[in-house]
């Protein structure tokens, strides 16, 4: 089947040329029909599949016989609103919108925390048809008066397990309760809990169900392997595996914000190319670390779970975990980074000891046993290159100075004696025309000061 099977506009087709894409993937084959019917739709797919075009052409292809030209804001409501869990998948589901809407008259924005928000104000009041926001963000803009979702249409809601297990459910009932009655609802994502099921049965109205992926499933291109190392050492093994095997761009998960932002500035040290993303990074350094990443300026990405959802990084060829997740759901989602778009990948799994539980639990919900390998036999050893760095940085030592065996010490007649003192200062005092006596006891206190320089420190003891 070809795009231009599905009935799209003439518009979109062109749009989705542009990007080379000619067929669709099982997911945009099943949903873009029947949202096209104006049904609602709940689809699940693994990720990497389309899922975001899957709800975008069809949502931009209903309203296309709305759009205008007209400056006025009144002539462009909010008909559209897509609500998802982080602030790096809105950006992409928008950087997705404004690609397949560049030739129509359509007009979207993206809006999230972590920024100024009088920028998005200005946007929404002059006018938008399609909203991508997170929660949080949106209703802000909403108690501010400058968001109005009373005209709302479609509803999206992407990566709804995320937001509930982000405990974005109070926001979006919340949202819910300020749409009209009367719309269309499509919920996407990679897997769909219990709890997302239920939620679903409130919101959506006789939905179309698509699975494409059995639940729990990875893509089959990926290659899955783990080291058993001790926790103490796997900083070395993960410098080790990303210079030998010569990884030139490689995401590492960690399950902390310390961890994270910890192995990061050691692998700084050991020489490599590396940054970290979480959620206490402003949202400009988080955009900036992504588009570093893509763009091939950093080498490795340490990041936490908020990488592990959505984002989309062109032929990423390796993920490793370096700290296995608590959710074994979560490992399908991370690795899901990788092994995109028909492109392999691999994924790598640093476990300790204590980390055997979680292994087995992947393994349980994989239904598969991820193979261990043998630790490379250099695995802890230092790369002399760093070494030689590291020592050319250190400042010159200070030679010291030999002492002579005692073997070779003069005997104790002929060492000066400690009389030749006295004599010494006369004959200064002579020279100088000073007096002998006073001369000498000038000499002893200086001795004596000079002796209390090398005597141990004395210590004040409090009661």
């Amino acid at each position: 089947m070809q795009f231009s099977d599905l009935g799209l506009a003439a518009e979109l087709l062109r749009a989705v040329e542009e990007q080379g894409y000619t067929q669709p993937t099982p997911i945009q084959e099943q949903a873009i029909p029947p949202i096209l019917l104006g049904q609602d739709v709940m689809a699940g797919a693994q990720t990497g599949t389309g899922k975001t075009a899957a709800f975008t052409l069809p949502l931009l292809q209903r309203l296309l016989p709305q759009a205008s030209n007209s400056v006025s804001p009144a002539r462009h409501p909010v008909r559209a609103l897509v609500l998802a869990p982080t602030r790096e998948l809105a950006a992409q589901v928008w950087e997705s919108v404004r690609t397949y809407a560049q030739h129509t008259m359509l007009r979207s924005t993206c809006v999230y925390g972590g920024v100024s928000i009088d920028p998005q104000m200005k946007e929404l009041r002059a006018g938008v048809e399609v909203l991508v926001a997170t929660p949080g963000r949106l209703l802000d803009l909403v108690q501010q008066r400058s968001a109005n979702l009373s005209q709302v249409q479609i509803l999206v809601l992407d990566e709804a397990d995320r937001m509930l297990d982000m405990g974005f459910m109070p926001d979006l009932r919340r949202i819910i309760a300020l749409l009209p009655a009367q719309r269309q609802n499509l919920m996407f994502s990679a897997t769909f809990p219990d709890d997302i099921k239920k939620f679903a049965d409130q919101v959506l109205k006789s939905p179309v169900r698509i699975q494409v992926a059995a639940r729990n499933t990875v893509a089959e291109l990926i290659t899955h392997s783990a080291f058993k190392v001790d926790p103490l050492r796997k900083r070395e093994l993960l410098a080790n595996l990303v210079r030998s095997r010569d990884m030139r761009q490689v995401l590492v998960f960690t399950s902390t914000k310390l961890s994270a932002n910890r192995l990061a500035r050691q692998l700084e040290r050991d020489g490599f190319n590396c940054t970290a993303l979480h959620s206490d990074k402003t949202q400009g350094e988080r955009m900036q670390a992504l588009a570093d990443f893509k763009d091939g300026k950093v080498t490795v990405l340490v990041a936490t779970d908020i990488a592990a959802r959505g984002l989309d990084i062109e032929h990423l060829p390796h993920v490793i975990n370096y700290e296995l997740p608590p959710n074994p759901e979560d490992y399908i989602h991370r690795i899901g980074r990788t092994g995109r778009a028909g492109m392999s990948g691999e994924a790598i799994s640093l476990v300790s000891p204590d980390e055997q539980d979680l292994l087995q639990g992947i393994e349980k919900m994989l239904k598969m046993r991820i193979p261990m390998q043998p630790l490379p036999p250099d695995a802890f050893e230092a790369p002399a290159r760093h070494a030689s760095q590291a020592t050319s940085r250190r400042p010159p030592a200070r030679p010291r100075e030999e002492s002579l065996p005692r073997d070779e010490l003069p005997p104790p007649e002929e060492l000066p004696r400690r009389e030749a003192l006295p004599a010494t200062m006369s004959a200064q005092a002579a020279l100088f025309g000073g007096n002998a006596a006073s001369t000498t006891s000038n000499a002893k206190r200086r001795s004596q000061q000079v002796a209390a320089l090398f005597l141990p420190p004395v210590v004040a003891k409090q009661d």
